[in-house]
C-alpha cells in the first residue's frame, strides 16, 4: 500500500538523515504534478536513486541537497506529464487524481521568497483539493510544474527555469498562466464548517434515499463524474444535473443494500467513503459554492483505493 508517512531514520549518519527527510517534500510536490500517490513514490525511489548513483565528491559539492532532490524529481514528474496526456488517450472513461487520505500533514513548508504578493500564494492544503488537482490537470506540464514550484513551495523562478528549461521570465508567464486557469475555474467557496455540514446533510439524504433533499443540495447544473479506469462499473460520461445526479444516487444504494457510507477526510476536505464488507469500494470528494454542492468525483478505480483498503469504520 502506498502511504504518505516518513522512513524511520533513527539510527542513520546525519547526513543520510537529512537526505531522507526531504521525501516529505518530495512525495507533496510529486503528487501535485501527477495526481497520483503511486506515481509520485515511483518519481521519489527514482529521484534517490540518481542521488545514490552519485560519487561522495559529488554529492558533496551539492550545496542544497533539498533543493537538487526536488529540482530532479520535478525534472521526472515533467517527463512523465508530457506522456501521461498518451496514456490518458487510452484510459477508459473518466480519469480523476487519485484520492488522498487523511490530512496532508507530512508536508513541511519550505522557506523561501518572501518578496511575492502573498495574494499570488496557494496553501498546501488548498493546493491537494479536488478542485484544484482537477484544474492542475487541464494545464500544460510546464505550467503545472512552473506554478507548483513557484507558487506553492515557494522556489525562485530562476530555480524553475533550471526545471523547465526555459527563460526566468518565461517561467513567470507560465506560472501566470496558471493562476489565470485557476481563477477562471473557482467560484466563492464555502467555509469549511459550512462545507462539512452540507456533505453531513448529503450523507444522510442520500443514506435516506430522500430524492428531494438531494436535489434540495446540489446546485442546478451540478455534475457528478465517476473513475472506474475500465476496472469497475462506473459511468463513462458525467452526470449532469441536480435531478439526475440525485435519482442516479439513490438507484446506486437501492442495487447495493449492504453499502456503508463514512465520513472522511479527502484531500484536506470534507468527503464520504464507501464501504463494502468492510473495503473502501469508492471516495467521493465534493466541490461546494455557497449553499450547494457544485461538483462531485467519485473514484472507484481499485488502483486508486490502495491508501483506503486498510482503513475501516
Amino acid at each position: 500500500m502506498n502511504t504518505l508517512s516518513e522512513p524511520e531514520v533513527g539510527g542513520l549518519d546525519p547526513g543520510l538523515s537529512a537526505i531522507m527527510s526531504e521525501r516529505h517534500q518530495l512525495i507533496g510536490v510529486a503528487y501535485r504534478l501527477l495526481g497520483s500517490l503511486a506515481d509520485a513514490e515511483d518519481v521519489v525511489q527514482e529521484t534517490y536513486a540518481r542521488w545514490y548513483a552519485m560519487s561522495h565528491e559529488q554529492q558533496e559539492a551539492i550545496n542544497r541537497p533539498g533543493a537538487w532532490l526536488t529540482k530532479v524529481a520535478s525534472r521526472i514528474c515533467l517527463d512523465l506529464l508530457g506522456s501521461a496526456r498518451a496514456r490518458r488517450e487510452s484510459y477508459v472513461g473518466e480519469w480523476i487524481p487519485e484520492p488522498l487520505p487523511g490530512r496532508p500533514e507530512w508536508i513541511n513548508e519550505r522557506p523561501g521568497d518572501t518578496t511575492v504578493d502573498p495574494a499570488e500564494r496557494v496553501t498546501l492544503d488548498e493546493s491537494v483539493h479536488m478542485a484544484f488537482l482537477v484544474v492542475l490537470d487541464s494545464m500544460t506540464p510546464a505550467e503545472r510544474v512552473a506554478f507548483i514550484l513557484h507558487d506553492v513551495f515557494r522556489y525562485s523562478f530562476a530555480e524553475v527555469a533550471q526545471v523547465v528549461g526555459r527563460t526566468p521570465a518565461a517561467c513567470r508567464q507560465l506560472a501566470s498562466s496558471a493562476r489565470r486557469r485557476i481563477r477562471a475555474s473557482q467560484a466563492p467557496e464555502a467555509a469549511a464548517d459550512r462545507r462539512a455540514g452540507i456533505v453531513r446533510e448529503f450523507k444522510r439524504a442520500w443514506e435516506a434515499k430522500d430524492i428531494d433533499a438531494l436535489i434540495g443540495l446540489l446546485d442546478p447544473d451540478a455534475s457528478a463524474i465517476g473513475d472506474g479506469g475500465g476496472l469497475v462499473l462506473a459511468e463513462l460520461r458525467p452526470v449532469e444535473g441536480d435531478g439526475q445526479i440525485a435519482r442516479y444516487l439513490v438507484d446506486l444504494v437501492g442495487m447495493a443494500p449492504d453499502l456503508t457510507i463514512l465520513e472522511r477526510t479527502v484531500n484536506a476536505q470534507a468527503g464520504l467513503t464507501v464501504q463494502q464488507d468492510g473495503v473502501t469500494v469508492a471516495v467521493f470528494a465534493f466541490d461546494v459554492a455557497g449553499d450547494r454542492i457544485a461538483h462531485i468525483w467519485a473514484v472507484r478505480n481499485p488502483e486508486k483505493l490502495r491508501p483506503w483498503t486498510a482503513q475501516t469504520a
